[in-house]
């Protein structure tokens, strides 16, 4: 569960390119599309629990909802959305039902933190996804990128907690203190110094930084 934020922004991953900076450095960074989204509700500790707003990311057709999705969105008198997503904030007082959240609520220099999925490789075997060694490649080895032992003599049971083939990557992940180095309000873009989990077109999660590495000074 992700820390309580004070602003955040559902957005899309375009692809990275290389900016230069004022004094001729070359900068990489991820483009994200990022909104607009809409606030559709707010929950409260008092009422729900717990503190969080629900946002609204990319309209879509009422054709492309069931029955209960349609109802949900009728209820709320907002039009369909195809994202729908809660994100924990420290005080969902700041917010008002049908707000329009834009990439500006964002400022060049700020540090975020961005959830998103990393990209999915399928059926790995042991070497690559625990980054085991492979056996000698001599003659007479029979056992070139075969697993080794996994249990005891006797035991006639594999031991739990064995590293084996399984799926690699499709994980949630978070990158922390994230630079952003430029803000196109107009275009709803956002240029992020460093690399993002995901391949383009991933849907991301926007925060601001819960933390910083740099000096201990928060942006």
């Amino acid at each position: 569960m992700s820390a309580p934020t004070t602003k955040a922004i559902l957005g899309r991953k375009i692809g990275m390119t290389q900016i230069f900076g004022k004094n001729g450095e070359v900068i990489p960074v991820t483009v994200v599309k990022g909104g607009p989204c809409f606030v559709l509700s707010l929950k409260v500790e008092e009422k729900d629990g717990y503190n969080a707003i629900q946002l609204g990311y990319e309209q879509c057709k009422e054709t492309k909802l069931n029955k209960p999705q349609r109802g949900f969105f009728k209820k709320l008198g907002f039009p369909p959305f195809k994202i729908v997503k809660e994100i924990r904030v420290l005080n969902p007082y700041e917010y008002k039902q049908g707000q329009q959240i834009t990439v500006d609520i964002f400022k060049e220099g700020e540090l975020v933190d961005i959830t998103g999925r990393t990209k999915g490789r399928g059926f790995t075997s042991h070497i690559k996804l625990w980054n085991f060694s492979r056996g000698r490649m001599s003659h007479g080895s029979k056992c070139h990128r075969r697993r080794a032992s996994i249990g005891a003599g006797g035991v006639q049971h594999v031991m739990k907690g064995q590293k084996m083939a399984g799926r690699y990557g499709n994980e949630l992940v978070t990158i922390q203190n994230l630079e952003i180095v430029q803000v196109d309000k107009e275009k709803s873009l956002l240029l992020i110094k460093g690399a993002i989990p995901g391949p383009p077109g991933n849907l991301l999660t926007i925060r601001k930084a819960v933390k910083t590495l740099r000096k201990g000074i928060e942006k």
